[in-house]
């Protein structure tokens, strides 16, 4: 499977940024509903969470992750996240526990232009988030593309995490 690898630095701030640019032949209405319906996001995203909230965001633990690795939802289910900008189709940014994720559209000729920056303060999780991501990212590709998604999201990003 072709790979196109996410850059990852240190930020001024003593954190670490992991960003990644796709060219989407498809129009950035299309690209932002893969970002932001929850049946899309099932396909990829490595939680369950209903972006439409306006404040605040609980990501919850995936089937998979249950399954996996024993992992379980907080009883309370508290909000772990907040959204800080809706603007739909360009801009969605929120935080996710101690990670601000930023995804913008800007549109193109062919298509659009997705650039997704995730600035985490753990830099030991860079690399596995980046591989994580990147695996992501690729199933985001085959679903605008309407492809079917053949392969296991959990073992590409195993897979990728020793390039990061």
């Amino acid at each position: 499977m072709a790979s196109e690898r996410g850059t990852v630095h240190a930020t001024e701030d003593g954190r670490v940024a992991i960003r990644f640019i796709r060219l989407f032949g498809h129009p950035p209405e299309k690209v932002w509903r893969a970002l932001t319906e929850p049946e899309q996001l099932a396909a990829w995203f490595p939680a369950v969470v209903d972006l439409a909230g306006e404040d605040e965001l609980f990501f919850g633990v995936t089937e998979r992750q249950r399954a996996t690795y024993g992992m379980t939802d907080e009883p309370a289910r508290k909000p772990n996240g907040r959204m800080l900008r809706r603007e739909p189709p360009s801009v969605l940014e929120y935080e996710w526990m101690d990670e601000i994720l930023t995804w913008e559209i800007t549109g193109t000729a062919e298509g659009c232009r997705l650039v997704f920056t995730n600035v985490l303060s753990d830099r030991e999780a860079a690399g596995p988030a980046a591989a994580g991501w990147e695996a992501g990212l690729e199933v985001v590709a085959a679903q605008l593309d309407g492809m079917a998604i053949t392969w296991d999201p959990f073992a590409r990003a195993e897979e990728l995490a020793s390039e990061y």
